[in-house]
């Protein structure tokens, strides 16, 4: 369990109440905050992760290769799905109740006369950064928010960049074309850092590449999946993910024994990737963008398939919802629509609307105020359960399955 103390719960409320400022793309509010906390230490070593999808699962695959080399890295990432302190950890634990009510106090006091308030974003990546220091860590992973050039984790010189696979997401703050996001992502790339990414579509890749050669960055292109290795984490999708963060691993001058390679990519734990739970009976995956939601079909047809599945599905606004909703369904054996703890939640009966545009009535659907309801009325049913749509709907059910929905906090960011 997780026993939050009043304080910490108090501390946690004020870094909440910031996220009324909004997401602000820009270095000059981290850079200030990082200044006059003394950050970032002398001799910490970086290793930085941008991109659109897998990047949550890259950084989870080098911090499995970092504890099986005996190496206790710090790991920032976000969102969380049940609780803040997933966002901060080491090898060892997470950021403990009481670390979190110091931290955030000193960033409440250092932070009270500022003009232009840091964001939720910008504080908790101090907060990390700070932790990652009294830790006395020598290496962190630290995972960028939102884009990259403009993200708070760009204060950073890491000694390897790296980018994942790019797709349409955040259209609204990242721009409407492909070559325009990988701008973004690339942004990461510093002057003679070592780049590795995976081969992409040509016009993410001529940005990619162009960037580094600009900034005199090696940059490594992984065009072949590692064979022979337990992964920890399900479907092929994965093993390109373990591949990445294993070249990544490489470039950081690491030479890796085969037993580090295979305990670190076995042992990997990263929740809502195609997680199973009740007998294989529910499947949690927060794939929330096309190229998720095509992965996802794909997982869930290399495992299970013809087999249908009852989604319970719930998303944030601003999602282009047809294109999904005709990927999912060629999985689905029925729809059930839900609320979750967000603002940013679209209306279930929404969502609902775009299915029914789509298929009419010839498809079986439910609209429901919260998960627990929808899942009740999944499971109503005889087929597997599919709970998709959003990390934020992903959180909140998994909660409710480990019993921890009194700890549960939503997250925007």
């Amino acid at each position: 369990m997780l026993n939050e103390t009043p304080t910490e719960r108090a501390a946690l409320e004020w870094l909440y109440s910031t996220q009324l400022f909004g997401i602000k793309l820009g270095l000059d509010n981290t850079r200030k905050l990082l200044g006059v906390l003394g950050l970032p230490k002398e001799g910490q070593k970086y290793i930085h992760v941008a991109g659109t999808n897998g990047k949550g699962s890259v950084c989870a695959f080098l911090h499995g290769l970092f504890r099986a080399s005996g190496l206790s890295a710090g790991l920032f990432t976000s969102p969380h799905l049940v609780h803040f302190r997933e966002r901060i950890r080491d090898g060892e634990r997470q950021i403990s109740s009481a670390e979190i009510s110091r931290g955030i106090e000193t960033l409440k006091k250092i932070t009270a006369d500022w003009q232009t308030p840091p964001t939720f974003f910008e504080l908790t990546f101090a907060l990390g950064m700070d932790w990652f220091r009294k830790r006395e860590l020598e290496w962190a992973v630290l995972e960028t928010g939102m884009g990259g050039r403009l993200d708070a984790t760009n204060t950073i010189t890491p000694e390897v960049c790296v980018i994942t696979n790019i797709g349409f997401d955040h259209q609204s703050s990242l721009g409407n074309t492909l070559e325009a996001i990988a701008s973004e992502k690339a942004g990461i790339i510093k002057p003679g850092v070592p780049v590795v990414t995976i081969k992409q579509k040509p016009e993410v890749m001529k940005i990619i590449a162009d960037t580094a050669r600009e900034r005199g960055a090696p940059l490594t292109i992984v065009t072949t999946p590692i064979r022979g290795y337990q992964i920890g984490l399900l479907g092929q999708h994965q093993l390109w993910n373990a591949t990445l963060a294993v070249a990544a691993f490489k470039a950081a001058g690491f030479k890796p024994r085969e037993p580090v390679l295979r305990q670190g990519l076995r042992d990997v734990e990263w929740p809502a990737r195609f997680q199973r739970f009740d007998n294989e009976n529910m499947v949690l995956d927060g794939a929330h963008n096309q190229d998720s939601i095509d992965t996802l079909v794909r997982v869930w047809q290399q495992f299970f398939q013809r087999e249908r599945a009852q989604i319970v599905f719930g998303c944030v606004k601003g999602r282009e919802l047809v294109p999904l909703l005709r990927s999912l369904q060629s999985i689905a054996a029925g729809w059930h629509f839900t609320n979750f703890e967000s603002q940013r939640a679209e209306l279930p009966e929404d969502v609902q609307g775009h299915l029914k545009s789509l298929y009419g009535d010839q498809m079986q659907s439910s609209v429901h105020a919260s998960p627990e309801h929808a899942l009740n009325s999944a499971r109503k049913h005889p087929e597997r359960v599919l709970v998709t749509g959003s990390l934020y709907l992903v959180g909140e059910v998994l909660a409710q399955l480990r019993g921890e929905k009194e700890w549960f906090q939503s997250s925007l960011q």
